[in-house]
């Protein structure tokens, strides 16, 4: 029964059945084919697989991604990394990395991320003699650091899927994310001291002291979600409704760029994107009920055990698996099918279940620029209007610097767990 859910999925995702209605119809599929089971379990787990306190921060922070978008908020943290970076030669394609990392810090969405910071950033990049398709990748590979560093929502819903902490998942995300920030950083201003690009970038920018009293208010959205979740103010969920409310107040009474006309668009295009994912939480529910019955996780767990010898060779081999996974299923769908079964395997490895969810997030991020189904990447041709096959050459480069982090991320677990250890102690 087991062998043909997952065969059946296959199948659906080739067909391009949408993720949640494949998974639906497996799920489906295996209730028909088991003994001893009616109809009802549907209703039963769709409502167990939604019915978890943390799942509340997805919408809201969603919700808080694209009030920064239509508040000007976003623009306001451009024109501060800007100030930042600029001056450099390749400073604007820098500035690019940077507001995507200080983004991510509230909105937790990398597609998000990509429209809000690519919609400015793209046309400057372009304006200033970069080769449109390079900065339409450059902006797709950046706008991963949105699902790394935290808030994250698929680190949310690794944390629902597997009863591990979001708190500390939050807070072991920040190395990786400050690693994958900088090492692109470091290459765009290579790459653009070599091909002689971005000798301007600096002409057009602020000075930091006019870049910070414009876009402080911005800047001190991150500030106050991270610190309250890092100082015990509120929890990770909590935060998410402290962003959308700050979102709100900063831009209706102070940037005044937000009407209840364009309020009624964002509160519509969040509900849609909440019920998309929540749609696919909800059937990956009963699919995992109905693998974790028929005994899957165990049979897993003793094949890989035998596969794998230590947990170097585990590591390597389900980094090439999720790479390979993540080119062609959503990321929601991957962390919630996949992680239940993967996460008892590492623990048995010894690997820290904190750990294993980072390395999970940063490969499934690798996915959403890698083809045929790399979500960022048509964000950001969506954006850019370059056509995916011309983003392809460029693009190599940016994901061999993601994979040369990933490998440190794996097998240097201090780069995740070291804020993890010193904040909680252990």
């Amino acid at each position: 029964m087991s062998q043909l859910m997952i065969f059946s999925m296959v199948v659906f995702f080739g067909l391009s059945i949408p993720v949640a209605v494949a998974i639906g119809l497996s799920s489906m599929l295996g209730i028909a084919l088991t003994e001893r089971l009616t109809w009802l379990v549907v209703a039963q787990q769709l409502f167990a697989a939604l019915d978890k306190y943390p799942l509340v921060a997805i919408p809201f922070f969603i919700l808080a991604g694209n009030l920064m978008e239509a508040g000007g908020i976003s623009a306001r943290m451009v024109d501060f990394a800007k100030s930042l970076v600029g001056r450099l030669q390749g400073g604007l394609a820098c500035a690019c990395v940077l507001t995507c990392m200080i983004f991510a810090a509230v909105a937790g969405s990398s597609v998000a991320t990509t429209f809000a910071v690519g919609a400015i950033l793209i046309p400057a990049m372009v304006r200033h003699g970069y080769p449109a398709p390079f900065a339409a990748s450059l902006q797709a590979t950046a706008a991963e650091l949105g699902v790394i560093i935290p808030p994250s929502i698929p680190m949310i819903l690794f944390a629902v899927s597997t009863d591990t902490s979001t708190g500390e998942l939050f807070i072991a995300g920040v190395g990786p994310g400050l690693l994958i920030g900088i090492a692109l950083m470091f290459y765009v201003w290579f790459h653009a001291r070599r091909h002689g690009l971005g000798k301007d970038d600096g002409k057009d920018r602020l000075t930091v002291g006019a870049a910070l009293r414009r876009s402080w208010l911005a800047l001190l959205m991150p500030v106050i979600i991270l610190g309250g979740i890092y100082g015990g103010v509120f929890t990770p969920t909590e935060a998410s409704v402290v962003a959308v409310v700050y979102a709100l107040l900063v831009s209706i009474l102070i940037y005044r760029t937000i009407r209840f006309s364009t309020l009624s668009l964002v509160l519509k295009r969040s509900a849609v994107s909440s019920a998309v994912i929540m749609f696919i939480i909800a059937n990956a529910g009963v699919f995992s009920f109905l693998l974790n019955r028929a005994g899957v996780p165990d049979a897993l767990g003793a094949w890989l055990s035998q596969l794998f010898s230590d947990k170097m060779t585990f590591l390597l081999g389900v980094n090439l698996a999720l790479f390979v996974i993540g080119m062609f299923i959503e990321t929601s769908a991957s962390i919630v099918v996949l992680a239940p079964l993967l996460l008892p395997v590492a623990v048995q490895f010894g690997i820290d279940p904190v750990h294993f969810g980072v390395i999970m997030i940063v490969n499934l991020a690798l996915g959403m620029i890698t083809p045929p189904l790399g979500v960022n990447l048509f964000a950001a041709s969506t954006v850019s209007g370059v056509p995916l096959e011309r983003m392809m050459r460029p693009l190599v480069p940016f994901v061999l610097v993601t994979l040369a982090c990933l490998a440190l991320i794996t097998y240097l677990p201090g780069l995740s767990l070291g804020l993890r250890d010193l904040a909680y102690g252990y």
